[in-house]
């Protein structure tokens, strides 16, 4: 019996201190990631915002900076999307009850973007239960 023709995908994972020079890291496997696979340039800008938002917010905001604790992303790399994965260590927090940063009374303020950028950037978010995990996929 012939099988059919299903390519698997390739798994990169990177395991990062809870501290801001991480980043670079993280930035150094997009841009890997980005030039192997030929990821279009808004793709590209796409993928570097939200996945620096979400890793920043782990560290920061999950991981509280605690250089002891880490941060895990994996990009499963398939022939026609990329699949991120951000973990923290942290307690998780509530997706689902954010106030809208587009609200008039909260324009002005500097924090509170970050999910929803991952929103509307990425083709698909997905947070965990907990809300220690995020899953975003992007089309390539």
């Amino acid at each position: 019996m012939e099988q059919p023709n299903v390519q698997a995908g390739q798994l990169y994972t990177l395991q990062l201190p809870s501290k801001y020079e991480s980043i670079t890291l993280l930035e150094a496997l997009i841009e890997e990631i980005a030039d192997k696979y030929r990821v279009s340039d808004d793709t590209f800008a796409n993928m570097m915002t939200c996945l620096n938002e979400a890793v920043v917010n782990a560290i920061v905001h999950g991981n509280k900076l605690d250089e002891s604790k880490t941060v895990i992303v994996n990009a499963d790399v398939e022939p026609k999307r990329v699949i991120w994965t951000i973990t923290d260590q942290g307690d998780g927090f509530d997706y689902n009850n954010l106030a809208d940063p587009t609200a008039p009374e909260r324009l002005e303020e500097l924090t509170g973007r970050g999910v929803f950028i991952l929103k509307h950037l990425a083709d698909q978010c997905i947070f965990n239960a907990k809300g220690n995990e995020v899953e975003l996929h992007f089309k390539i």
